[in-house]
């Protein structure tokens, strides 16, 4: 999770993410390029040493037009790439389904021994050492590691939005709606999370915990939570 000398994202923890994580760093540095451009331009006219004559100035036209569409086709195709890879659902292994209430989160495994549970903030009061506070629940999302976890969000009363910047997940839960996206954790851990839609007095106390840990772990976590 993020800490508070971290001005960058935290850690990437699936596919997605790393993917957003380099789309991020590639628009920095598009960005960069222009301004560096701009403020080279503007000390020439400012010293004098670059006059030019805007009047019936075809070739500047030109240039000016087709420069920045090169730039937006440059952030526009990685953007798109990662766009439908985010959409593309193929077959998955396991399907959650979150459900947004005030001021608690409610899992169903599907297609997996149909288990349900509440997901409430742990208190400060009850908050285990070296658990963060504000952020730990009494139920974590327990998902395999390696695994394509499709997860349906809606919400029961007014707008939520589940979201694990870890795992480059985040979608509204919308009252009457599905809304769906994926995630492959990539390596066993721990991912943060927190309702990303003000939704009322206590919406800073609903997190997110989900915790991806081996399928023989998965297996036998879920195995005790349906005795």
């Amino acid at each position: 999770m993020a800490n508070h000398m971290q001005f960058s994202f935290q850690d990437a923890s699936s596919p997605i993410m790393e993917e957003l994580m380099q789309f991020h760093d590639h628009a920095l540095m598009v960005a960069l390029a222009i301004c560096s451009l701009v403020l080279y331009l503007l000390t020439l006219m400012l010293t004098g040493k670059l006059t030019a004559n805007t009047v019936d100035a075809q070739a500047i036209e030109l240039v000016w037009t087709i420069l920045p569409a090169m730039v937006l086709i440059a952030l526009a195709l990685p953007s798109l790439r990662i766009l439908y890879l985010k959409d593309e659902i193929n077959e998955p292994d396991l399907t959650l389904k979150a459900i947004g209430h005030q001021w608690y989160w409610t899992y169903e495994y599907t297609d997996f021994k149909n288990l349900t549970f509440d997901s409430y903030m742990t208190p400060t009061t009850d908050l285990p050492l070296g658990h963060f506070r504000l952020l730990e629940v009494d139920h974590r999302v327990i998902v395999p590691t390696e695994s394509t976890v499709r997860v349906i969000v809606t919400a029961n009363d007014v707008l939520h939005s589940w979201a694990v910047p870890s795992l480059g997940v985040k979608t509204d839960a919308i009252p009457g709606r599905l809304n769906q996206t994926s995630f492959v954790a990539s390596r066993p851990g721990v991912y943060y999370g927190q309702c990303s839609e003000i939704c009322g007095a206590n919406h800073s106390f609903m997190p997110i915990v989900v915790e991806a840990t081996p399928l023989a772990n998965f297996e036998n976590w879920s195995s005790l939570l349906s005795s």
